[in-house]
């Protein structure tokens, strides 16, 4: 009888193609998929390290599966705290039996079989990062049974934000050829795919010598119904890449922006203001006025003043944007950020999330309601569940529909009411 394990998958978007691609790996090597977490001889957590709140909860993560696996069966640490903290979360975990960073094979593989995992001695283990066994971002990846998916396109990152750690641990830009990307596209077989990368605008630049997102979309478009990005850099948001994006049908347009502030900004070693912001932002709706917006924000960085508090606030309320998160600041070790003074104290930094959260709301809500009443066109995701193309996967709002309506097409609606950030819509007659 064959092995079987579990992925337990935390973090963003990017962990989730990650777990798929290890879960084509072991099958390759010859386990199968247990039905649960306490049924399976291997438990791999793929865990997250953005900030600490995600180091938290992958650690309970692990903590809990620890609980309930059999007896016998072993728990992997892998994923961004695997790679990022190496040999001293092997020491600080010692209830799970192997922690292996990024490209590591998870199994002592010896045909005709898997062997036992082997179990790391007095904490210790190899992490070597310029040694892998594989390459996990050009893994195959099995095809999956969802409506749509994520497409990583590139790994790791080339620039400095002051508040991130993420090229520390995930390296430099590694961008994959287009054929490569189009071949695992079409054999998803979705209706849908979502481009990440840590940087997605600049895909290309390592591997090609120029930019060439504005080529991928459009070759990506060629064969599915949707193509939607996710995590642009503003400065990269060029003419032509606004034509691409408007040409796929999902004028979705989901801008790293992070503040409004000039001077923070420049403390983040980022880009941009809010005046220079609202300028892309009119421009985009010039060309498409159906477009859609969505992004996040760093509250409580360190100098972040009241002025600066109160230029976001004037901000948002000028942008309108459909969605947007807002996050409070993370003092992780090794980046820029850390060494800077004026921290904001915690109470201060939740109550300007409130604030900020409050006006954004009720944008949002405001936003859905202006929808009602109008024709869209909607991929059912699920029973009961439809997008259209101003609702990204998991982080916004859906649809809710018949549970009736088959899922996996396309179907017309007429949206009838709002709920939150939800809609309710009806088959268009």
């Amino acid at each position: 009888m064959n092995s079987s394990y579990w992925i337990e998958t935390l973090g963003c978007p990017k962990n989730k193609v990650d777990s798929e691609k290890l879960e084509g790996r072991l099958a390759s090597q010859g386990l199968v998929s247990a039905e649960s977490a306490g049924a399976a001889d291997v438990i791999v957590v793929n865990t997250c390290s953005f900030i600490e709140a995600a180091r938290v909860e992958s650690i309970e993560a692990v903590l809990d599966l620890v609980e309930v696996k059999k007896r016998g069966a072993k728990v992997v640490v892998t994923g961004c705290m695997a790679e990022r903290y190496g040999e001293e979360l092997a020491e600080a975990l010692p209830e799970a039996d192997l922690v292996v960073g990024f490209g590591k094979d998870l199994l002592d593989y010896s045909p005709p079989g898997p062997a036992m995992i082997p179990v790391k001695i007095s904490g210790r283990l190899n992490t070597d990062r310029g040694v892998r066994d594989f390459d996990l971002l050009n893994l195959p990846r099995p095809k999956i049974s969802s409506s749509w998916a994520y497409l990583k396109i590139a790994e790791g990152c080339d620039r400095a934000c002051g508040f991130c750690a993420i090229p520390s641990f995930r390296g430099k830009q590694q961008s994959r050829p287009i054929d490569s990307i189009l071949e695992e596209a079409l054999g998803l077989d979705v209706r849908e795919v979502v481009l990440i990368a840590q940087d997605l605008a600049s895909y290309g630049t390592d591997i090609y010598g120029q930019k060439r997102l504005v080529d991928l979309v459009g070759r990506l478009s060629e064969h599915l119904d949707r193509v939607r990005l996710f995590y642009i850099y503003p400065s990269e948001l060029t003419g032509a890449l606004i034509e691409a994006i408007a040409a796929t049908g999902v004028p979705y347009f989901d801008l790293s922006l992070q503040h409004s502030s000039r001077q923070l900004l420049r403390r983040m070693r980022r880009w941009g203001n809010g005046e220079r912001f609202i300028d892309k932002i009119g421009t985009i709706r010039a060309i498409e006025p159906k477009a859609v917006f969505r992004s996040s924000f760093i509250i409580g960085y360190p100098g972040e003043t009241e002025e600066d508090h109160d230029d976001l606030l004037r901000f948002i309320e000028a942008a309108q944007l459909d969605w947007a998160g807002f996050f409070t600041f993370s003092d992780e070790d090794g980046t820029y950020a850390n060494s800077l003074d004026g921290k904001v104290e915690r109470s201060l930094m939740l109550e300007r999330l409130a604030e900020v959260s409050e006006l954004q709301e009720a944008i949002t809500q405001k936003k859905r309601v202006d929808v009602i009443g109008t024709k869209v066109n909607a991929l059912v995701d699920e029973s009961g569940v439809a997008r259209s193309y101003r609702e990204a996967p998991e982080i916004d709002g859906i649809i809710k529909i018949d549970a009736e309506i088959p899922s996996g097409g396309f179907v017309d609606l007429v949206i009838s009411g709002s709920e939150g950030p939800d809609l309710y819509g009806e088959l268009a007659g």
